[in-house]
């Protein structure tokens, strides 16, 4: 079925429905592969929304799609040019990888040039950099880590450098715990046709996996879990105006 879905939505057009800047767009679809070519990873990933026709550059996540599985596409419409890749931009946006397998399908450049690579701007330093100590006074804290649906793996570079903020917080401020709390997004919701709701454990698996990192990097410090499900929405700035992510979190508070 999915595979059906993919190679139909491969012979829409390219516009359809137009979305507004800034508007929230929220679907499942199997991602897309265009082999564009501006060096280093300048290739795109491409997404069409089955429900309007309309495919996205989706090319931006923190997390990449991979193409033998369908993805969780949730960004904003941006106001970027849509020539590097040929298709209008979401940024900001995630693209969850979901369990429903798909056929891989690769589109040639057809002229279009991708995006040159550039370091994200959460990009963690090497290890032998010295950190600058954050200024006091330091006071009860809490720092945000997320994940893609369902997963409880730790996002390359965006929660590496959110976790590498927050270690380096702690050791000067010198807390004297921290109390990590898992959530998951356990309220179902129907995206493009489907039921999409987190697994309940997912929560705990959160909570243990952020707690094991801090334990490794702060032996020191005594770390408790916890867990919430049901979550709601927050605005913390890390989750980028999209409300799933920020569903799919876990808390680091520093106690003193």
């Amino acid at each position: 079925m999915r595979t059906l879905v993919t190679l139909a939505a491969l012979a829409l057009p390219l516009s359809a429905q137009a979305a507004e800047t800034g508007d929230l767009v929220r679907f499942v679809s199997c991602p897309v592969y265009r082999d564009a070519d501006s060096g280093k990873k300048s290739g795109c990933w491409l997404a069409t929304d089955p429900g309007s026709g309309q495919r996205w550059d989706v090319s931006q996540s923190p997390y990449k799609p991979n193409w033998d599985f369908a993805v969780l596409v949730e960004g904003r419409v941006s106001a970027a040019s849509a020539d590097p890749c040929g298709a209008p931009v979401l940024e900001p946006v995630r693209t969850s990888i979901l369990p429903d397998p798909c056929t891989r399908h690769m589109l040639p450049a057809e002229g279009y040039k991708g995006r040159k690579f550039v370091l994200p701007p959460r990009n963690i330093q090497p290890l032998s950099v010295a950190r600058d100590t954050p200024p006091g006074p330091y006071a009860e804290r809490v720092f945000t880590t997320y994940f893609e649906f369902d997963r409880d793996f730790l996002v390359y570079q965006y929660d590496d450098y959110i976790i590498d903020k927050a270690v380096t917080w702690v050791r000067a401020a010198k807390p004297k715990k921290l109390v990590v709390t898992g959530f998951a997004a356990t309220e179902p919701e129907t995206v493009t046709g489907q039921m999409l709701a987190e697994r309940p454990e997912v929560a705990r698996e959160r909570a243990e996996s952020i707690a094991l990192t801090l334990r490794r990097l702060l032996p020191e410090l005594p770390v408790e879990t916890k867990w919430e499900l049901a979550a709601k929405p927050t605005d913390d700035p890390d989750a980028d105006t999209i409300p799933g992510q920020s569903q799919r979190r876990a808390e680091i508070r520093a106690i003193f």
